[in-house]
């Protein structure tokens, strides 16, 4: 298992399966939920010996483009978890729908989103354009040490 192999754990948030998550956006308060999800979920893991857990907020899986947003706004409010976060929004509709383009010219965008992930808490990030994923978090760590 995991426990014994001693690997990394990543655990997404997401309602449903890949053909049903888009009809189960339905939250009391999206943050408020999906933090509740995760910690559960790090119960249940820490029980089975789990140790190195990360989290991602699951962006684009059983949300809405607004939803995406609000946990954006609100990621910091994850760090009580103690947890690494992973944010994986490279290309995703909450960045080519408003802007109106495909997702393969999505990329200003991204790079844009990474930066306030990096900001709002996020150490991980899963992307498509690792050469601007690379130059987004050298600038990100470039400004935040001469503040």
């Amino acid at each position: 298992t995991i426990g014994v192999l001693k690997i990394p754990y990543i655990m997404m948030h997401m309602r449903g399966t890949p053909q049903t998550m888009q009809s189960l956006t339905s939250y009391k308060d999206v943050v408020q939920d999906v933090y509740d999800y995760f910690e559960q979920k790090i119960e249940q893991l820490s029980a089975m010996n789990l140790n190195q857990l990360v989290i991602d907020l699951g962006f684009g899986f059983s949300k809405t483009i607004e939803q995406n947003y609000k946990l954006l706004n609100n990621m910091d409010y994850f760090q009580k978890l103690q947890l690494p976060i992973l944010t994986g929004i490279s290309r995703k509709s909450m960045i080519y729908k408003p802007l109106e383009i495909e997702s393969k010219n999505a990329l200003n965008g991204t790079s844009f989103l990474h930066y306030l992930c990096l900001k709002n808490g996020s150490s991980i990030l899963r992307v498509h354009d690792v050469k601007q994923a690379k130059e987004c978090i050298k600038l990100f760590n470039l400004a935040q040490n001469n503040q």
